[in-house]
């Protein structure tokens, strides 16, 4: 199990990087976390939802994904709650004070899906949530020491000495858990090095002297991270700097935001993400309003940062925009919520730019689709993972279709687009076919092969700078 000595170390990229690494080694590898909490989710081959970072751990193992990999899922709805996802599903909604009660009783179900994945595979490769370190968090913990002390799982605790003070993050961490956790860790690696790691040898030296813990090595800045999928909303940047600009409101509870990823890749496309209390500026060629957790407080959102203005004016001047899931219905007539599955019962008016209506419903869709972009006659692939049906005369002149049935809209005058997929950029074809229809160039990328091949570049850095054989050596043989 490999745990952090906080969020955003670097956990996430190190257990993709080990398990290509393993599984190019001729091991069956399968990744798992017992808890995640992340708005960006993917839907599995087996048709539940985990989180996107066991979607790309799984490609990394060149294994289909499942929910087993992550039985777990927090998608926060609000600063203070949010929606819990077991083995795939949707349980139930609950605040952060009740999750503490909750969270106990989810242990069974982590095991249960842990036991799944270790009788397929020859080495499981778990990673922790946060970290250890939090110690008010230990009582009934399943996301760290908590599973591998009921699963009997040896740990290795990663530090992140780009933010500095990883000593005291290594030997803080053993400082303030217990004896028993501690005795638990069996190695440390440091992360994300700049410059000659070879600097760094005397503080190597005093981490294994102040705990006794064995140094896996030290892993030098990983500069292509950023063109694999992030999961964590802390990785939001804009990029590039093509002729064509397309925008994107962060909103509040953003979801499912890897849906940029493939276009970010595109040399000729700009991704401007737009911060709240900055204007939508209007240069822009298309703004994409993204998915969210939490549709009707983003909404609500999306106007106190008076980005309705800002678009209002953006389609004056004839530009374009698109809605991906959330961000579709947002640009409907009305959101309805008649059972209170967001918050309180009720209904809000849209933005009003296309000309349908949504109402809220408690079975969430999460399906994988092959669709039909009817402007192009291109077909691809991608799936939905949403709460909400969405109906209206805007849905004749749709995006897609599915086996004979319209899916998303658009307006009668063709500037605006709304659509329920996510992760169909990914698709070379239609990515092509649908930058040629907002009169954008495009690359010829595959963007399929450059993740693979990101894929195992990091796994070659991490055969080049840890010592593999002493991370197998320690791994619990059953």
């Amino acid at each position: 199990m490999i745990q952090g000595t906080g969020s955003n170390v670097g956990k996430s990229l190190l257990v993709a990087g080990i398990c290509r690494a393993l599984t190019n080694r001729g091991l069956k590898v399968y990744p798992f976390k017992p808890q995640n909490m992340s708005n960006n989710g993917a839907v599995t081959d087996d048709g539940g939802e985990i989180g996107r970072a066991q979607a790309l751990q799984a490609m990394a193992c060149r294994i289909p994904s499942s929910v087993h990999m992550n039985p777990v899922l927090l998608k926060p709805e609000t600063e203070t709650g949010a929606q819990v996802m077991v083995q795939g599903q949707r349980l139930t909604s609950v605040a952060a004070r009740d999750y503490a009660k909750l969270k106990p009783t989810l242990l069974a179900a982590t095991l249960d899906s842990f036991e799944i994945c270790s009788q397929q595979a020859d080495i499981v490769i778990i990673e922790g949530a946060g970290s250890p370190a939090e110690t008010n968090l230990r009582e009934g913990d399943i996301a760290n020491m908590g599973f591998a002390e009921a699963a009997d799982i040896p740990v290795i605790l990663a530090g992140d000495i780009d933010r500095g003070g990883v000593i005291a993050q290594i030997v803080g961490t053993k400082a303030v858990i217990s004896k028993t956790d501690a005795n638990r860790i069996k190695g440390f690696i440091i992360n994300k090095f700049r410059g000659d790691p070879t600097l760094f040898l005397d503080g190597f030296k005093t981490i294994e002297t102040l705990t006794g813990w064995q140094g896996l090595g030290t892993v030098p800045w990983f500069g292509d991270s950023h063109k694999l999928p992030a999961e964590d909303a802390l990785d939001i940047k804009s990029s590039g700097s093509g002729g064509f600009k397309i925008v994107v409101p962060q909103l509040s509870r953003m979801a499912n935001f890897d849906d940029l990823d493939p276009l970010a890749a595109e040399p000729g496309i700009e991704i401007c993400f737009i911060k709240p209390g900055q204007a939508l500026p209007g240069d822009a060629n298309l703004v994409l309003i993204p998915g969210s957790k939490s549709t009707i407080g983003d909404l609500k959102f999306f106007r106190q940062q008076g980005w309705d203005i800002d678009l209002k004016a953006h389609i004056r001047r004839g530009g374009k925009v698109l809605g991906i899931c959330g961000g579709y219905q947002m640009l409907g007539q009305s959101i309805s919520d008649p059972l209170g599955i967001e918050g309180p019962a009720g209904s809000t008016k849209g933005l009003g730019y296309l000309d349908i209506k949504t109402v809220m419903e408690p079975q969430k869709q999460l399906t994988k689709v092959t669709v039909t972009h009817l402007a192009s006659g291109t077909q691809t692939q991608g799936y939905e993972i949403h709460i909400g049906h969405s109906d209206g005369p805007d849905r004749d002149n749709a995006m897609f279709n599915i086996a004979g049935k319209s899916e998303g809209a658009r307006s009668s005058d063709g500037l605006v687009s709304g659509t329920y997929l996510h992760g169909i950029f990914g698709d070379d074809s239609f990515r092509n076919a649908w930058l040629a229809e907002q009169g954008a160039a495009h690359s010829g990328l595959n963007y399929s092969a450059t993740v693979e091949d990101v894929l195992d570049r990091l796994a070659s850095h991490l055969e080049q700078n840890l010592d593999i054989d002493a991370i197998i050596a320690l791994a619990d043989q059953r």
